[in-house]
């Protein structure tokens, strides 16, 4: 079993992951079975072919149920039997462009999921520590150059960020009413929430995201079709946020530290403001490293709403959990594509592969472009 940071406060625990069949908790999940931890997953079948959890084979490195996070009898009794550690929650319909077409299922499984969860450790009444995994469109998005701080109104033009700002309602609610910090000592819950967006990386197979849908088009006949190319977005790894995810979890799990209710609130992660970059310079960055191609401009197929700024400010990471991207944009895009290019030739090594990449992030240094001064993680 290798050795990460953290210092082994996951080692031995056990942590439930809902939604540990997609491409977020696939990765999550990988990772803390390689701190050593005891996992459980909580989720519906993998939503895409291929699937990141069956390349990775994590069926057989976890206990995996395979349930939907709006049954509550059936999460509850699932907790009850794990008495989790902690709990990291990222089960939730994902996709801008599903909830104009699934608004109804969108808004139940993104608002009730969320409740479910934090009312069956409610009524297990044992110590559990608690990440909720929201978005960064939760915010109000006045399209601000600036990034979004914690404390910005929360909001939503569409139903599926409507339904992560109502989420980050229900989970103060729950913290104020039911988990209140200065009773940390009497109830044992400690609850945060997690704001991250825009994550790249191997092995997401989703619709109508730029890289999944840059890698089919790669595939299929070399040109790349771009709807949006001058919307821009802070791209970072999918191991940037759940290094965060990760962070915030050891600090809320070290129920010693008299602290502990510093951290039992909601944290933006993101990457530095290198990273802010447009599609069009995205995309001829996958190009690039693909070692051909070519993109050329298309029709949105559906005339939903799109924001061209979203931007999220890491200040309050980077002062409480010490927590600062690693990786820059040619970094994160050269790993994103190094890992499509093995699925391509057929490569069997997609687990090593997706393991090597979790090391080689835990023993990347940050750039000193960004960790010497605090402007240079602000996402503006």
């Amino acid at each position: 079993m290798m050795q990460l940071a953290f210092d082994d406060i996951f080692k031995n625990k056990r942590v439930l992951v809902t939604g540990n069949t997609g491409f977020k908790g696939s990765w999550l999940t990988l990772w803390l079975s390689m701190l050593g931890a005891e996992v459980y997953g909580y989720s519906l079948q993998p939503p895409t072919k291929p699937s990141l959890f069956r390349i990775l084979n994590l069926n057989k490195l976890i206990n995996h149920e395979e349930a939907d996070i709006r049954h509550f009898n059936r999460l509850k009794g699932t907790i009850k039997k794990v008495k989790p550690d902690i709990i990291f929650h990222l089960a939730a319909q994902s996709l801008v462009g599903e909830s104009y077409l699934t608004p109804l299922e969108t808004i139940e499984v993104n608002t009730m999921g969320p409740v479910n969860v934090m009312e069956a450790v409610r009524q297990l009444g044992e110590p559990t520590a608690v990440v909720m995994i929201t978005s960064d469109k939760c915010y109000e998005n006045k399209e601000w150059l600036h990034g979004y701080r914690e404390t910005d109104p929360l909001g939503g033009y569409d139903p599926y960020s409507s339904s992560k700002g109502a989420a980050e309602v229900l989970i103060a609610s729950w913290r104020n009413s039911f988990f209140p910090s200065d009773r940390i000592p009497v109830h044992g819950v400690r609850l945060a929430s997690a704001r991250a967006g825009n994550v790249i990386g191997g092995g997401d197979w989703a619709k109508d995201r730029i890289v999944p849908d840059c890698i089919r088009d790669l595939v299929k006949c070399g040109v790349i079709g771009v709807r949006n190319p001058h919307a821009t977005r802070p791209w970072q790894h999918v191991l940037e946020p759940l290094h965060g995810y990760l962070h915030l979890g050891a600090k809320l799990l070290n129920v010693q530290n008299k602290n502990v209710v510093d951290y039992c609130e909601a944290f933006n992660f993101g990457p530095g403001v290198s990273s802010n970059r447009s599609v069009k310079e995205l995309v001829e960055s996958i190009i690039q490293y693909w070692g051909g191609g070519s993109w050329e401009w298309i029709s949105p197929g559906m005339e939903n709403h799109e924001a061209s700024l979203l931007n999220l400010s890491v200040d309050k990471a980077f002062h409480k959990l010490q927590w600062i991207a690693k990786w820059d944009f040619d970094t994160t895009v050269q790993h994103t594509v190094e890992w499509y290019a093995h699925w391509k030739d057929g490569s069997s090594d997609l687990p090593d592969l997706t393991e090597q990449q979790i090391k080689d992030y835990e023993l990347a240094e940050s750039s000193s472009a960004s960790a010497i001064k605090l402007e240079k993680v602000k996402s503006i």
